[in-house]
């Protein structure tokens, strides 16, 4: 009797997502809470943001991501939620770990595999980086940030590898959600339920613990 293996997940995850008021806000944030200063990454002119990089060990980093007050604002809305004004109002007090992101190599497989929408997929460049990624019109995150947004990168080499080693790395992402069952269905179709725990409770949130020189932090 034959049997057949089960195929691999379509996506592994990325990068986290930390979005602040300012990018020097989430620089400082990251700084005082991990011991270690993210390095300037650049600015995404399609977007209006800009944005700052902290290796987590491997091809995982943590992004801080803000609107870019020197750039153009685009015609359309930008990504990550940024323009929300909501979001933005709770980024005054504080920068907050809102979205992660799941790199493929076949991004249009990976993307219609979900069950829930992703977006269209646009073409982007930062410097010499290239890459594809999902982004929904109205630039609103997947699950209110629980489905990972796909990235491909269409260059050799990762933004890692020019990143400075660090000692923090992640420990766990988790989350609560009012619906988890659609969630937890759409990160299973795309091989990445074991990425994120997401448990029940009226209010939303994620989180990352991280472990750190200074012991385990929680963004």
């Amino acid at each position: 009797m034959s049997t057949r293996s089960r195929p691999g997940p379509l996506a592994t995850l990325d990068h986290l997502v930390l979005a602040a008021a300012t990018l020097a806000d989430g620089i400082d944030y990251v700084a005082s809470l991990t011991g270690t200063a993210p390095v300037a990454g650049g600015k995404h002119a399609a977007m209006g943001t800009h944005n700052a990089l902290l290796r987590l060990g491997g091809e995982t980093y943590l992004e801080i991501i803000a609107v870019d007050p020197d750039g153009t604002r685009p015609a359309r809305r930008r990504w990550f939620d940024l323009d929300d004004v909501a979001l933005q109002a709770e980024l005054v007090e504080r920068p907050r770990l809102i979205h992660w992101v799941a790199r493929t190599t076949d991004i249009e497989t990976a993307a219609a595999a979900s069950p829930l929408p992703l977006g269209s997929i646009h073409p982007m460049q930062r410097g010499d980086f290239r890459w594809r990624i999902t982004i929904p019109d109205d630039g609103a995150r997947p699950g209110r940030g629980f489905v990972p947004t796909l990235i491909q990168w269409d260059v050799p080499t990762h933004p890692t590898a020019r990143l400075p080693k660090s000692s923090i790395t992640l420990a766990q992402l988790a989350g609560t959600h009012p619906e988890p069952a659609p969630l937890r269905a759409a990160l299973a179709a795309l091989g990445l339920e074991g990425t994120i725990s997401i448990s029940y409770d009226r209010e939303t949130r994620i989180a990352a613990m991280l472990r750190t020189p200074r012991g385990m932090v929680t963004l």
